[in-house]
């Protein structure tokens, strides 16, 4: 390889291991990267949902996922230098989580709830966000093993699950984008 192009691979995970932002390895399967894998898993499973999504549900989507770098990075680093994330505002925050119900606020004035347990799959947009909400809800339970005190990690996606089954349902309620129940 020319000099100063970097490989994909490093080959230090082969030993089963993984480095941690700031510094230290674990193994593979230990709390924190089961975790960000999770959140990871999440943010592409909303990944799917944009591929299907109009141009404004498709700015939604592009917003939670750059957020969600934020709640990896966390997740990511050595337990000992969270504050070097606090330095570079690279970790989730109280306003992250406001931003999140205002949108689902916002997007809650556009529909009438639903008043009975819904069936996911009524339309391709739904199904997917469905979809990355039942994701979204395995990453909340796995993070909670590995954030510390005072963490948004956990407010912001259990937010995030909420604003997906808002985003689902309004994308059923909406005569354009919904196809007729099966």
């Amino acid at each position: 390889m020319p000099m100063g192009e970097a490989s994909i691979y490093t080959r230090h995970g082969d030993d089963g291991t993984t480095g941690l932002l700031y510094g230290g390895r674990v193994s593979k399967d230990s709390a924190a990267p089961s975790a960000y894998g999770d959140v990871d898993e999440t943010q592409a499973a909303i990944g799917l949902a944009r591929a299907v999504a109009d141009a404004e549900l498709d700015v939604m989507l592009v917003g939670v996922q750059r957020d969600l770098w934020l709640v990896m990075a966390e997740l990511a680093c050595h337990p000992e230098k969270l504050d070097r994330l606090e330095e570079t505002g690279s970790r989730p925050t109280p306003a992250m989580v406001e931003a999140i119900e205002e949108l689902i606020d916002d997007v809650s004035t556009r529909f009438e709830p639903p008043t009975e347990f819904m069936v996911p799959g009524s339309d391709e947009t739904s199904a997917h966000l469905d979809m990355a909400r039942t994701v979204c809800r395995r990453a909340e339970r796995s993070v909670l093993s590995v954030v510390t005190d005072g963490s948004s990690v956990v407010p912001y996606l259990n937010r995030l699950s909420d604003l997906l089954w808002t985003l689902a349902r309004w994308r059923e309620a909406d005569p354009t984008t919904a196809r007729e129940t099966k």
